[in-house]
């Protein structure tokens, strides 16, 4: 579904990615996993258009998408909860999931899905009301994947959909990740949370200073000693 081919991506003169390439196969959990500052959120960023590559390709259901424009990824099929929750604080729950689908034309559609993502998350249906802002970490987390579900996406990105949540949480959260795969949706899934990430992903990547430097199922990664090492705190 998603090919990353060979791509370097700098900031200015410094550069974040290096030759990069991995492939997400449709209807898997692919994830990537590296310390802080490997690159994770760069490659996230430059899938979804926000940044360019300087050199490689990136291509999406067998399209180049290398240099289109971000709005044009999620009409695509491509939507991203980014790191950080990143909702619009002063904006109710309700408009937060609208903006979601701001590129759908399809109303009858469009209010199932939000009903959808009220079942699914009966506390955000509670505060349909609420501004984004008031919100516990754990709700913000789960209007973000609400807000992402809403663009009806073939890929999702996620980036830390753990970060900063109680540890009963970040297991909500993973169960809620692998319903939506279960539901048709493919996921790339970067996290620091490694032991988590590699439990529910069929596939794994770890990236080094901008490059992967392993790759392999996430069974195989999971029982791997490097990785153990290096990530999993054993």
């Amino acid at each position: 579904m998603l090919e990353i081919k060979e791509i370097d991506v700098y900031y200015g003169a410094i550069q974040a990615l290096n030759k990069l390439s991995f492939t997400v196969e449709e209807g898997s959990i692919v994830t990537l996993i590296g310390a802080n500052g490997a690159g994770k959120t760069t490659t996230l960023k430059t899938i979804s258009g926000l940044l360019r590559p300087k050199n490689g390709s990136i291509r999406f259901k067998n399209q180049d998408i290398t240099k289109t424009a971000p709005e044009k990824i999620v009409g695509l099929g491509i939507s991203q909860v980014p790191e950080g929750r990143r909702v619009f604080p002063t904006m109710s729950v309700m408009e937060n999931l609208e903006m979601g689908a701001y590129l759908r034309r399809d109303k009858k559609s469009v209010a199932d899905d939000m009903e959808n993502v009220f079942t699914r998350f009966p506390r955000l249906k509670e505060r349909q009301k609420q501004m984004a802002g008031t919100l516990s970490g754990g709700e913000q987390q789960m209007l973000a994947i609400g807000r992402a579900l809403m663009a009806r996406p073939a890929l999702m990105l996620m980036d830390e959909p753990s970060m900063g949540l109680a540890p009963l949480l970040v297991k909500e959260i993973f169960s809620i990740i692998k319903e939506i795969n279960g539901r048709g949706t493919t996921i790339l899934l970067v996290e620091q949370n490694a032991h988590m990430a590699l439990s529910i992903a069929d596939r794994a990547y770890v990236i080094e200073t901008g490059e992967i430097v392993l790759t392999g199922s996430a069974q195989d990664l999971l029982s791997s000693e490097e990785v153990k090492k290096a990530y999993l705190g054993g």
